[in-house]
């Protein structure tokens, strides 16, 4: 393979590629030429036999055919020309970055408002350059441009264009230009929405925002360059899409993901920036909340979108196996979540100041792990890439130098512009600390169980398996314990609240949770089951205690309805990302305890019975997809027998560019329960491997992930998020002295409230 330069290509494309000559020579040429016609020159003929074979003859043609010739030629030379534009882009967004990085901070530092002007328009350029960067490597995925190394390795002429589509970011370089592109859109969002904070704020949340896009434009250019040739022996047709990755999973699931990994970089710039200008105060809790429910929202939805993709396309009927890259995605889930409710203290009584910022720092250090982990190669795992020292030891730097910058200035900072705020222990400040630590400990228990075996492996100590068993031991019980607080934390007063109050308010929750879990499992299934028994008052007890703090908030009002709309819609979005846990909670609690599979062989006119449905093979058939041939079970499903029917095709496919062979699940898929059928191995004489699983509630994992995010982003509406700042936070370049007195007398006003 030979690596070409940006020149060298260009050079190369000119040369071997596009022979004509430029239309400047064209044009003169075709001025010079007389009324007569001599004999035409070989270029001539070849453009004209070709495009114009009428009219060849004529000077008028020679005349008026010629812009469009000079267009077809401009439109040529710049198809092939696209990987190079996309590269240049990504050199001028570098530039832009470091710009962005060092502009607004020195302004900052030396009050300038002019320097400090420099954060947002370099944000907005970066973003439209590296834009244009993704967008020609869109355009040379979508035009088969095999010269390129990155669409020659991860696409083929055969794939349909929506997973050519999807496939720029289904390889190493493509994501983390994706990673790149959604890093720059967050920036750009943040310095658009950001007009009415203090100039001092935007010019430090810029300049970080920079620093992180030049690590990682960085790495783009020097170890993971999307835009490589293969020039001039490019091949005739790719190797295609890895055929676990031909699936609309890869075209959802992703982007989303990385939404929400990058989504946290604005909240980390956020406590950057508070710690460098010395305002820990209620005011920059309020501008960053919205920035990190929303990207906990995308992180919610892109982590459930990894579950359901595995759990159809994998053929293992899983939704969740512990897998290492899928604990780095709960990484930062975890801590996330602990901030979101920890900036939520901190704006409400101005409390746990240290402890946000730090959760912050923790929660991006966390996403930047993730992508060390996945990249690296140090992992084996069905998401990880290929292994490259070279890139896992550029990230592995990244990840400290953010981590080692970002404890310095918080150790330098944070004990100058925080104080002491006190509350109750029977307090919602102190259920959601102590939620706080139950999510920690979760993070600290899925990172050992991730990280440890890699430490030994990379120490010559020898090799460990972490699955499973080690994650299911400590998960349960720190969930149970950690909903018990979630019940008291929903209807508990802010700084203090009577025992007496509590109890009368819970009672009645705690009675109905206990009798419907105890009875739920006997009426389900007529045995009962311990684990089924205290996952459903788990949720129960997160689900009543709110609605009795529903009816407490509107029983005043004219109408239910009345008190329902005074209530804001950060409160609703808090309601529903609660219920969505307890769904979730529900979900994950049947489907483990009462999930049913029977491996069987099965040819045509075999019958099973799973769970009171009747599986009937009908016929075997064969067919060609675009870049594939399948075998096709046609089976014939009746629930009892009289119940309806209907059929199932699940398939087991041969992709001709690789010769992978690949298990298509058929699912009937319903609200309380799924079919689940996956074709095995043949097994000589018509007969094939089956595997039939009934999963009860298994719907209610996403459906429960969906209200989490749905409650989410609900409270990025509410209008004190929208409201314009108070005159007292107008754009304005003040010192740190200022600031840090303004911190601390805004944290008082706080604590009185």
């Amino acid at each position: 393979m030979v690596v070409c330069t940006p020149i060298k290509c260009l050079r190369a494309t000119m040369r071997t590629i596009c022979p004509l000559k430029s239309p400047r020579h064209l044009k003169r040429r075709a001025i010079r030429q007389p009324t007569t016609r001599p004999k035409p020159r070989k270029w001539v003929n070849a453009w004209t036999k070709k495009a114009y074979p009428k009219q060849a003859n004529t000077k008028t043609h020679r005349l008026t055919a010629l812009p469009y010739r000079q267009c077809w030629f401009g439109a040529h030379m710049f198809i092939k020309m696209i990987p190079e534009i996309g590269h240049f882009a990504l050199i001028i967004a570098l530039l832009m970055a470091a710009v962005q990085a060092v502009m607004p901070l020195a302004g900052a530092a030396t009050r300038r408002p002019l320097w400090m002007a420099y954060g947002q328009p370099m944000a907005v350029g970066q973003f439209v350059f590296i834009a244009i960067a993704y967008a020609c490597l869109t355009a040379s995925y979508m035009l088969d441009d095999f010269s390129v190394a990155n669409v020659a390795n991860n696409s083929n002429s055969l794939l349909p264009w929506y997973y050519k589509f999807s496939a720029v970011w289904g390889n190493h370089e493509g994501s983390v230009l994706l990673w790149s592109f959604m890093l720059a859109g967050w920036g750009c969002a943040a310095s658009l929405f950001t007009g009415n904070l203090p100039r001092d704020m935007v010019a430090r949340v810029m300049g970080v925002m920079g620093m992180v896009c030049v690590g990682f434009l960085l790495f783009i250019l020097m170890t993971s360059n999307p835009f490589e040739r293969l020039l001039p022996g490019m091949p005739q047709d790719g190797a295609d899409l890895n055929p676990l990755l031909q699936d609309f999973g890869l075209v959802v699931h992703p982007p989303m993901l990385y939404m929400g990994y990058v989504g946290f970089s604005v909240v980390f710039a956020f406590a950057i920036a508070a710690l460098m200008g010395g305002r820990l105060d209620a005011a920059w809790t309020r501008w960053a909340r919205p920035w990190t429910n929303l990207a906990w929202a995308f992180l919610t939805v892109g982590i459930a979108l990894g579950s359901w993709w595995a759990y159809y396309e994998l053929g293992w009927g899983g939704w969740w196996f512990w897998d290492p890259v899928e604990n780095a995605s709960l990484l930062p889930w975890l801590t996330g979540t602990a901030l979101v409710h920890s900036l939520a203290v901190t704006e409400k009584r101005g409390s746990f100041k240290s402890w946000t910022v730090l959760l912050a720092i923790s929660t991006f250090s966390l996403s930047l792990m993730g992508t060390f982990l996945v990249r690296s190669g140090v992992l084996t795992s069905v998401h990880a890439f290929a292994n490259d020292p070279a890139r896992g030891f550029f990230i592995l730097m990244l990840l400290a130098i953010t981590v080692t910058l970002s404890l310095l200035v918080f150790a330098l900072r944070a004990p100058r512009v925080s104080h002491k705020v006190g509350f109750n222990w029977l307090s919602r400040d102190a259920l959601l600390l102590v939620n706080n630590i139950f999510l920690v400990i979760m993070t600290v228990t899925v990172l050992l169980g991730t990280v440890y075996p890699l430490i030994l492996d990379s120490l010559g100590l020898g090799k460990i398996s972490v699955g499973p068993p080690y994650f299911n031991t400590l998960f349960v019980p720190l969930t149970v314990l950690m909903c018990i607080f979630m019940g008291l934390g929903s209807v508990t007063r802010w700084k203090s609240m009577a025992a007496r109050d509590l109890i009368r308010k819970l009672w009645l929750a705690g009675v109905a949770a206990l009798v419907i879990g105890i009875l739920m499992p006997l009426l389900y299934r007529g045995e009962w089951n311990l684990f089924v028994s205290l996952g459903i008052v788990s949720a129960l007890w997160i689900v009543l205690p709110m609605v009795r703090d529903v009816f407490d908030k509107t029983r005043h009002a004219s109408s239910f309805l009345a008190g329902v709309r005074k209530l804001s819609l950060a409160y609703w979005g808090m309601v529903l990302g609660h219920v969505g846990v307890a769904v979730t909670i529900v979900g994950v609690t049947v489907v483990s305890n009462y999930n049913i599979e029977r491996n069987v062989r099965m040819s045509p006119g075999t019958t099973v019975e799973v769970a009171g449905y009747q599986f009937t093979m009908t016929e075997l058939t064969e067919r060609r997809g675009a870049n594939f041939l399948a075998d096709t079970s046609i089976l014939q499903v009746q629930r009892g027998d009289s119940g309806s029917s209907f059929t199932m095709r699940p398939e087991k496919r041969l992709y001709l560019a690789t010769g992978m062979p690949m298990t298509q699940v058929a699912l009937r898929p319903g609200l309380f329960r799924d079919l689940y059928v996956a074709m095995g191995e043949n097994l000589g004489d018509g007969s094939w491997a089956m595997r039939v699983q009934y999963k009860p509630f298994v719907r209610w994992l996403w459906l429960g992930a969906l209200l989490m995010a749905f409650g989410g982003v609900l409270a990025v509406l509410d209008k004190r998020y929208r409201r314009t700042a108070s005159t007292r936070e107008a754009p304005k370049v003040a010192s740190q002295d200022d600031s840090t007195q303004n911190s601390t007398q805004n944290g008082a006003r706080e604590a009185t409230a």
